[in-house]
């Protein structure tokens, strides 16, 4: 599984993965994590605002910091 964060590498952004971490923990899933931050990657994926989620190439959420819950169920598809 590959994880990307995209974002500048603000608290937001940090914020998001380590949840995403935390939310990995509890599944005992293994992931590769990335931090995108050079906008021309991040301008590759169809959003609009940062942070985003991207889980293997999918777009989860972008603009907001969602919650462990909803990151738990993205992981569990």
């Amino acid at each position: 599984m590959l994880i990307k964060v995209l974002g500048p590498g603000c608290a937001k952004c940090k914020r998001v993965e380590q949840l995403t971490r935390e939310a990995l923990a509890e599944l005992g899933l293994a992931a590769d994590f990335e931090h995108v931050t050079q906008l021309e990657q991040i301008m590759a994926y169809p959003i609009m605002t940062t942070p985003a989620l991207v889980v293997d190439e999918v777009v989860k959420c972008s603009g907001r910091i969602p919650s462990k819950d909803e990151i738990l169920a993205w992981l569990k598809q």
